[in-house]
């Protein structure tokens, strides 16, 4: 099936190749302003042999490829065309004539673009034409100034306008000419490609003050109210002469110094930084800055700007003193130094003038220089506070420079009266802070129970260092009750510290002890006391019997002997952590040490034989005080 419809085809090759071949031609440019019309006149050819009784063409916009669907801009056998171009596009040539010119009226910005047609003969004689038509809508008509244009020589300027729509003829008139001459009309020229311009000249001598004149051309068409204007700015060419340069100029070294030469010309001149003889810079430019970064008074000097271009030359000379402010100062270095040494710091620096040399720390002046390029400061019998950051910083009336340094100062161990051991819950925490550098060690002893720990036993201690501080923290586990001793032991270098630390809250071991529901307890058995002492003294003034002793009265159990475990215990140790937490201020529960032990090894304070009433009401509002 392929074959059979491509064989006609081939035919149609073949006859074309014998008799003539398909061809088009118009202009490959066109141009015309918006909101007028245009004619693209247009002519095309195909093989004699075909001999078609009827010739059809359509017109396509942007592409000539059926395929594409592109706009139908004019079709001859429907009439049918693109919605852009209803009531705007018209053929004015006679395709049987092989005249296939296009009429497009009312342009508008969207309608240029590429225009091709395409000849139809009937069946498969149907040949897109790749020769195509540039379309340019324009705004502004065209003004033709020579490429070059010297001072005092006569020049001419043309203003040209594309004259391409039969039904609209443009008219044309010179702006911002007065001065300048008087314009000649020359009328419509035909162009290579068969458009048409309207031109029109102007004759002046130009002047160095008439460079960048705006001289326009307005094109108008009678009877409608289209008008549209254009300007071009004129290029006289004439030499240099240098009107932008700085004065003397003093600058402070380090600081950044510009010198600026600036030359009126056309073209541009070269222009260019000397200095003895030497090139600095150059370049082709009306304005050319000399860029000195950092300088020194190696830079003083006298500097030349030299301006030249193709019509002449001009020079001109600038005097550069450098002042500087304070160089950066310079110290000793980082100084480290032992507790009790004498520290002495050498800060310098070079100015001129000279300057004023400050050394302070923390906002504190600790010695200062007026006019002078060193400062020696003595610091006797250094002490940690001495530790910490330096400034030194110098100054003149150029500016302001500063060094920062360090001092560090080292020396043993001091451990802070913040140190303490605290109850929580059914733990003892043991708070040790430490001041000292180099870091030191620390280590808990526990002499009752022949225990140490250090550090670096993470799992049993929490250690976090600020500055100059370590805080170092032991949790024992099952130790509330009876706390044992704990003294903090830190080392460095430079020494060893040791400290027992203290318990807070010793006095209220016995009450977090028994707990509310003890007291609860201890009271109902006092009661219980109590009636029964009544009942036996009934007995012993009825029966007076002699034999009777106190040491036949049966015991009378001490409150602190009954325990309860469970929910009060528990909210009473609860409420001693919490406030021990933040007594320590932790984040977190450090890890514990487990040293539970029985109580059987606690002492328990001996039962007396015998209480009276009031003795009894004492001994517990004793413990309910507690």
């Amino acid at each position: 099936m392929i074959f059979l419809t491509a064989l006609p085809l081939f035919w149609i090759m073949i006859a074309a190749s014998r008799g003539g071949h398909w061809g088009a031609w118009m202009p490959s440019s066109i141009s015309a302003f918006e909101g007028t019309c245009v004619s693209i006149p247009c002519r095309f050819d195909f093989p004699d042999e075909l001999r078609p009784a009827v010739v059809h063409g359509v017109w396509y916009f942007n592409s000539p490829y059926p395929k594409n669907y592109p706009p139908v801009v004019f079709k001859s056998r429907t009439q049918v065309v693109h919605e852009s171009f209803q009531g705007r596009s018209r053929l004015l040539g006679d395709l049987g004539l092989r005249n296939c010119t296009l009429l497009l009226s009312n342009l508008s910005p969207e309608l240029g673009g590429k225009y091709y047609f395409r000849g139809d003969l009937g069946g498969y004689n149907q040949y897109t034409f790749s020769e195509h038509s540039i379309l340019d809508i324009i705004n502004t008509p065209n003004i033709v100034v020579p490429l070059e244009v010297v001072a005092g020589t006569e020049v001419e300027v043309s203003c040209m306008v594309p004259d391409n729509c039969p039904e609209l003829r443009p008219e044309l008139s010179w702006l911002g000419h007065d001065g300048l001459g008087e314009p000649a009309v020359l009328g419509r020229l035909r162009e290579d490609e068969g458009t048409w311009v309207q031109v029109s000249l102007l004759h002046f001598v130009p002047t160095r003050e008439a460079n960048g004149h705006r001289l326009g051309c307005q094109a108008s068409f009678p009877n409608t109210t289209l008008q549209f204007e254009g300007y071009a700015s004129l290029d006289v060419k004439y030499p240099p002469v240098i009107v932008e340069m700085n004065s003397s100029v003093e600058a402070i070294e380090g600081s950044h110094v510009s010198l600026l030469c600036g030359a009126d010309s056309n073209p541009p001149p070269l222009l260019t930084w000397m200095r003895d003889g030497t090139v600095l810079q150059e370049a082709v430019t009306e304005s050319l800055f000399l860029e000195l970064d950092e300088v020194t008074p190696r830079e003083d000097g006298v500097y030349a700007c030299l301006a030249e271009n193709a019509y002449g030359q001009d020079n001109r000379t600038v005097g550069l003193s450098v002042m500087y402010a304070p160089w950066k100062p310079t110290v000793n270095g980082t100084v480290v130094a032992v507790e009790g040494e004498t520290v002495s710091i050498l800060c310098s620096t070079q100015s001129n003038p000279d300057p004023i040399l400050t050394i302070f720390k923390e906002k504190q002046i600790l010695g200062t220089v007026i006019y002078e390029s060193e400062l020696q400061l003595e610091l006797p019998a250094v002490t940690p506070e001495d530790d910490g950051e330096y400034w030194c910083v110098a100054e003149n009336q150029y500016g302001q420079r500063a060094t920062a340094f360090n001092l560090s100062v080292e020396f043993a161990p001091v451990i802070l009266l913040e140190s303490h051991c605290a109850a929580a819950r059914d733990t003892v925490q043991c708070l040790c802070v430490v001041k000292s550098n180099p870091e030191p060690s620390v280590a808990f002893e526990l002499p009752s129970r022949n225990v140490t720990v250090n550090e670096t036993e993470r799992e049993f201690v929490y250690s976090e260092r600020s500055g100059l501080l370590l805080t170092s923290i032991l949790t024992l586990r099952g130790q509330a009750q009876a706390p044992p001793r704990v003294i903090c032991t830190s080392r460095n270098l430079y020494g060893t510290k040791s400290l027992e630390l203290p318990f807070q809250g010793a006095h209220r071991l016995m009450w977090a002890k028994i707990g509310p529901v003890g007291a609860v307890v201890a009271f109902a058995i006092l009661i219980a006391i109590v009636c029964y002492i009544t009942q036996t003294r009934r007995k012993k003034n009825v029966t007076e019997s002699p034999s009777f002793s106190s040491g036949d009265n049966p015991p009378v159990l001490f409150s602190s002997d009954f325990r309860i475990s469970g929910a009060p215990e528990k909210y009473e140790s609860e409420r001693r952590l919490g406030s021990e937490r933040r007594l320590l201020g932790l984040r977190g529960e450090p890890p514990e040490l487990d040293l539970s032990y029985s109580h059987s090894d606690l002492g328990k304070r001996p039962t007396k034989d015998s209480y009276t009433l009031t003795e009894e009401l004492a001994e517990y509002a004793e413990i309910r005080v507690k």
